[in-house]
């Protein structure tokens, strides 16, 4: 078997702890090392042979030296972060654990560029139990000098990283000062770039620009939905930049989009506006009209109504939920008309032909269909039983009706009248929720899910 140092470096990712069998003979102390190899990123190509080349420069160093090394682990993760290595957190738990006395690594920032990592190799070798740390060019060991080159190296190792999230930042606010925004442009846009040039440039996307623009005009100038948009997006054929149709809320997300006017903010919410070295697709006149047009009312109570069968029936036509609505209408005598109507979601079917049906209608269906079952073998609550029994005593009491099951059939009849019409909400969910099957709305009629009207 040929010896590691002989093997050819391979991009491996993560590969398992590999024993070492070198033939060289240990330092008189005898010091077991564990030679450590580590690259930032799982996904950086510029890197796939920095871990084998690390670990053939080592293994030639212990081979010069004799050092004892009888294990080679491997990572790919990033030292950033304390605690986010898996491997060098059980390298770690092993040296305290006195399975080794030293660590043979490229670099110091190859084991930490965090002050967490960094506090407990050094606490480690206050304690004796690391004696040395190897790298290409130095040595430390429990000496407070060799300690405190270990702390300025890692520390500046920290630093660079700190520095290159600043400088990140720093690059993308000139970026955007220069009129580019650092980051995908909204559909509608093109980023290309020309022979000879080194900066891509934003230009209107030349198939899906003028739909852009005729959203805009189409909101603005003939007042259309966000529905009849969707519609008719769909119906020429629109497609994003990745084969996809838009969404209604990817509609409006693009005519609230400021991009589209030649200025963006950046990083969005910041309060930094700039203006895009772009060709804007609307006039910011266009764009504020289209966001006059969609300026919703406020409503006090929106989003707080509930009503009491929405999520307790199911779309006979298309399978969706039912929601509900609710329609107000002022009369002659000043009073106030009040109807609700329960109806498909069509979340997923817009064109589903489900018809409506009044909450009124509705009731009388559910006492109907409730007439005939034993509520009971429905798992109701205990409260309703309470109330048969009562009604059952008051009819034969009062109303002298000694057939008993006859008594708890009236109360039963008159109870679930009751509820439907004039119960809590609670009541009329905790009612309808005893029931073993869902109940289906098809054709403005009630069923149940299998599909046998009671």
């Amino acid at each position: 078997m040929s010896s590691l140092a002989e093997q050819t470096p391979q991009t491996i990712l993560d590969r398992p702890s590999t024993p070492w069998h070198g033939e060289q003979k240990p330092d008189p102390e005898g010091t077991r090392y564990c030679l450590y190899a580590r690259k930032s990123s799982e996904d950086d190509e510029r890197q796939a042979l920095s871990i084998e080349s690390q670990v053939k420069e080592m293994m030639e160093l212990a081979k010069r030296e004799r050092l004892n090394i009888t294990e080679i682990r491997r990572e790919s993760h990033s030292a950033k972060a304390s605690s986010g290595r898996p491997v060098y957190n059980q390298l770690l738990k092993d040296i305290r654990q006195g399975l080794f006395g030293g660590i043979l690594t490229w670099a110091p920032d190859r084991l930490s560029r965090n002050a967490g990592d960094l506090g407990s190799l050094v606490d480690m070798m206050d304690q004796g139990l690391l004696k040395e740390i190897r790298t290409h060019g130095q040595r430390f060991t429990n000496n407070p000098n060799e300690k405190f080159l270990l702390m300025i190296l890692c520390s500046q190792a920290k630093l660079e990283n700190d520095n290159r999230g600043l400088n990140v930042k720093r690059g993308q606010r000139a970026r955007a000062e220069q009129g580019y925004r650092p980051c995908i442009p909204p559909i509608g846009y093109l980023t290309e770039r020309k022979l000879g040039e080194t900066k891509s440039r934003v230009v209107p996307d030349p198939v899906r620009a003028p739909f852009i623009r005729q959203l805009y005009e189409k909101v603005a100038c003939e007042h259309r939905s966000g529905r009849f948009l969707y519609d008719w997006i769909h119906e020429q054929g629109f497609l994003s930049r990745n084969g996809k149709r838009l969404s209604l809320s990817m509609i409006f997300t693009i005519l609230h989009n400021p991009y589209y006017t030649g200025r963006f903010e950046y990083p969005v919410g910041g309060g930094n506006w700039y203006q895009g070295d772009y060709e804007p697709l609307v006039s910011q006149q266009l764009f504020d009209d289209v966001q006059r047009a969609l300026e919703r009312p406020a409503f006090p109570e929106w989003g707080a109504k509930e009503f009491a069968f929405t999520r307790l029936l199911i779309c006979g036509t298309c399978g969706l939920g039912i929601t509900a609505d609710e329609k107000k209408k002022q009369l002659m005598d000043g009073s106030v008309s009040r109807h609700v109507y329960y109806r498909c979601t069509h979340t997923r079917n817009r064109h589903c032909k489900e018809p409506p049906i009044k909450e009124g209608p509705l009731i009388e269906q559910l006492i109907e269909l409730l007439d005939g079952l034993d509520l009971n073998a429905s798992a109701v609550k205990r409260k309703i039983d309470d109330e048969f029994e009562r009604f059952s005593r008051f009819a034969s009491d009062v109303l002298g009706i000694t057939d008993k099951q006859k008594a708890q059939k009236i109360n039963q009849r008159k109870y679930v009248e009751y509820l439907l019409r004039n119960g809590t909400m609670e009541e009329k969910r905790q009612l309808l929720g005893g029931l073993k099957n869902k109940l289906i709305l098809k054709s403005g009629s009630l069923l149940f899910d299998d599909g046998i009207m009671r």
